[in-house]
């Protein structure tokens, strides 16, 4: 019950990140805002994400990963009502940076709590863990077209509603560990960032994430749907993201190394995103880019984030949250960018630009596969890979 717990509190937290992305258009529309004003519900939320996961390491070590979870959980709960009965596009703004600060609580503790709580790592509980961020990732650009039909108010009140639930199961179901964690230090995130593998990878995650976050951010406008028909769209992104992230990618990894798939992948993400510039006043073709583009992310979350976790002997929680808070921080700025682009040069820009941070990420990537021999030679038990498609799908 406590893995069930736990797994339900993810799908719905993970729902955030997409779920705003069918009710942008009106949003903008009935609140008065531009594309570029409308696309700072992204900005703010990862901005204080990625802030915060640079801490949450020394937070969760202090008071203990329940308390964390619900404190987390609480923020979210929060600040999705307070975006519902908001009255303008900045308080709106304003309202997705806190629910930000409670998904970085949340999904920084979320792993240790599932494999604690399973009893040594039980295979059957982290396919369970694995489904529901899928789940979350899928169903959240959904749940906000289905509900968006109504008002672009009344996502946030689901959500809301759903966390309300979320957090008398985890309350009532998961027992704290007796063990308390070992301290963590406060400045421990930022002196990971400093050695040259996981530092060369953070930076790589900055230009990765710029690119998804185009295709993720952006894409509502030019598409011209209504919020149902964005929602839908973007279910065929997040169910084809979590099918390569979590089957896909292991299977990848049976026959190339880490880096190479690094090096294959990039490129084609590249490709996906002009030829969604290029075509992006046809909605079939754009519709087939953003479901292709969601298999192409699903495999580089997974294998970027593994690489990540073994590249270095760093602590794997603190080496996920300086990693995820950079990556967090890099795909903050994308969507504005992105829209701002669009004004000036037409939408085939901001695709362009996606593309262009790709190829950097590409050969950040190659040009450092020196400093990451270890993550080629290194191999994972079930639990690792686990957390590689945890860290991986929280983007």
């Amino acid at each position: 019950m406590q893995v069930w717990a736990v797994a339900f509190a993810s799908v719905v937290a993970f729902m955030g990140i997409g779920l705003v992305d069918p009710i942008l258009p009106a949003i903008a529309e009935q609140l008065h805002a531009t594309p570029a004003e409308s696309e700072l519900l992204f900005t703010s939320y990862l901005v204080i994400t990625g802030l915060m996961m640079l801490f949450t390491s020394f937070v969760s070590s202090r008071i203990g990963a329940k308390r964390t979870l619900l404190i987390g959980l609480g923020f979210i709960l929060v600040f999705a009502f307070l975006c519902a009965v908001s009255g303008s596009v900045d308080a709106v703004i304003g309202f997705r940076a806190g629910w930000g600060l409670g998904n970085a609580l949340f999904i920084s503790t979320a792993l240790a709590t599932i494999v604690g709580a399973a009893a040594g790592g039980s295979a059957n509980a982290i396919m369970l863990y694995e489904a529901a961020l899928g789940l979350g990732l899928a169903v959240g650009p959904l749940v906000g077209g289905l509900l968006g039909e109504v008002t672009w108010r009344a996502p946030f009140f689901g959500v809301a509603t759903l966390m309300a639930i979320a957090i008398m199961a985890i309350a009532v179901l998961l027992r704290a560990p007796a063990d308390r964690p070992e301290p963590v230090r406060l400045t421990a995130a930022f002196r990971a960032l400093a050695t040259p593998a996981l530092g060369l990878l953070a930076t790589a995650a900055i230009f990765y994430n710029i690119a998804f976050f185009v295709l993720l951010a952006y894409s509502p406008f030019p598409l011209g749907f209504s919020a149902l028909g964005i929602g839908f769209t973007f279910f065929g992104w997040g169910l084809g993201l979590a099918i390569t992230s979590i089957w896909g990618a292991p299977l990848l990894l049976h026959v190339v190394r880490r880096t190479t798939a690094i090096a294959i992948i990039l490129p084609l993400i590249a490709v996906d995103l002009v030829v969604a510039g290029l075509l992006v006043h046809s909605k079939p073709a754009l519709v087939t880019c953003i479901v292709v583009g969601g298999l192409l992310f699903g495999f580089m979350n997974t294998i970027l984030t593994e690489t990540v976790m073994e590249a270095t002997d760093i602590p794997r929680s603190i080496a996920s949250s300086s990693y995820s808070g950079v990556r967090f921080l890099g795909g903050a700025a994308a969507p504005p960018l992105a829209a701002v682009l669009a004004e000036h040069w037409g939408d085939t820009a901001p695709y362009v630009f996606g593309a262009i941070a790709a190829l950097i990420a590409a050969v950040i990537v190659v040009s450092g596969r020196r400093l990451l021999a270890r993550a080629d030679t290194g191999h994972e038990t079930a639990v690792d890979q686990a957390q590689a498609v945890l860290v991986g799908d929280a983007d």
